[in-house]
């Protein structure tokens, strides 16, 4: 009996020093989710509008503009890019977004994967790893694993520089994203967004009446400076909505996992008191059987 209350004390212990760490890495993640969500909830307006900016002129100008990040072609090299975090821990978060673009793959570019037309370039170690046991044969940017240790603007830039200029010089004529979209600290979703060529509103959607736009200098010349800060400050959040769902998903995560070793201890408990009524009441009869036998 004592060995069975051996055991229970070394599990009680052992969940109590797991639940510690939980509680520290959900106090870690708290403690980032706030400066990532405050980087995202700025960026995030400043950044749809943009994207909404570019959308419309595209759209109202159709052929009129020589924009090549817009123009469509025969799909014969895709690129997709995949952002996830570094480390774990923090549910399915990573595994939903590998999830969705491995959907989208299968559906879509199956057969960019067996002629070897399918290129990956993931963000995040996590997203790698899954991805590289899925698609072994495809052809991995591996420069732009570990981006997520500087998201300041001028380093993450680098980025969406060598996309847009590998889509220019038609090294792929289709670039996939999928991240993680922050909508609060208990709610993240995978997203998937076509970066290039930029898609343009359908007809039907909006803006029915062309629209006469005054460019000065002249439209090509503007079109080609702004363009590409549009799209580096899209793809810049994208890792900032991706950082900060990291974080949320992972304080969650650790919050649900502190609990669950509260409720264990506590089964635990349950379990050590009656493991040791019974050692009580068992030596007790053996007590009380000696003194009968003595009295006998």
């Amino acid at each position: 009996m004592s060995g069975k209350l051996k055991e229970v004390r070394e599990r009680m212990k052992s969940v109590r020093s797991t639940q510690q760490i939980t509680k520290a890495m959900k106090m870690v993640s708290a403690a980032k989710l706030r400066k990532a969500q405050d980087a995202i909830v700025q960026l995030r307006p400043y950044a749809d509008k943009l994207r909404e900016i570019l959308t419309h002129i595209l759209f109202h100008l159709g052929g009129d503009a020589n924009v090549s990040f817009g123009k469509i072609r025969d799909v014969q090299n895709v690129l997709v890019v995949v952002v996830t975090s570094n480390r774990g821990l923090c549910g399915a978060f990573n595994t939903n977004i590998v999830k969705q673009a491995a959907s989208l793959i299968d559906e879509k570019y199956a057969r960019y994967v067996d002629s070897g037309n399918l290129h990956f370039l993931p963000i995040g170690k996590r997203g790698y790893d899954q991805l590289r046991r899925r698609y072994p044969n495809c052809h991995f940017i591996k420069d732009y694993i570990d981006l997520f240790k500087d998201l300041s603007y001028d380093h993450t830039s680098e980025v969406p520089e060598m996309i847009m200029e590998a889509f220019e010089n038609k090294e792929y004529d289709v670039v996939q994203v999928f991240y993680g979209q922050f909508k609060n600290a208990g709610t993240q979703f995978p997203v998937h967004v076509q970066y290039l060529p930029v898609p343009r509103i359908q007809k039907g959607e909006k803006l029915r009446r062309r629209a006469n736009y005054i460019f000065e200098p002249d439209k090509d010349t503007l079109l080609e400076t702004l363009i590409p800060r549009i799209l580096g400050v899209q793809f810049h959040k994208f890792l900032l909505d991706t950082n900060a769902s990291e974080h949320g998903a992972r304080m969650t995560a650790m919050d649900k996992a502190t609990e669950n070793a509260e409720e264990l201890i506590k089964e635990l408990r349950i379990n050590y008191n009656k493991a040791r009524q019974e050692a009580i009441t068992s030596e007790l009869s053996e007590i009380v059987a000696g003194a009968a036998a003595l009295e006998g």
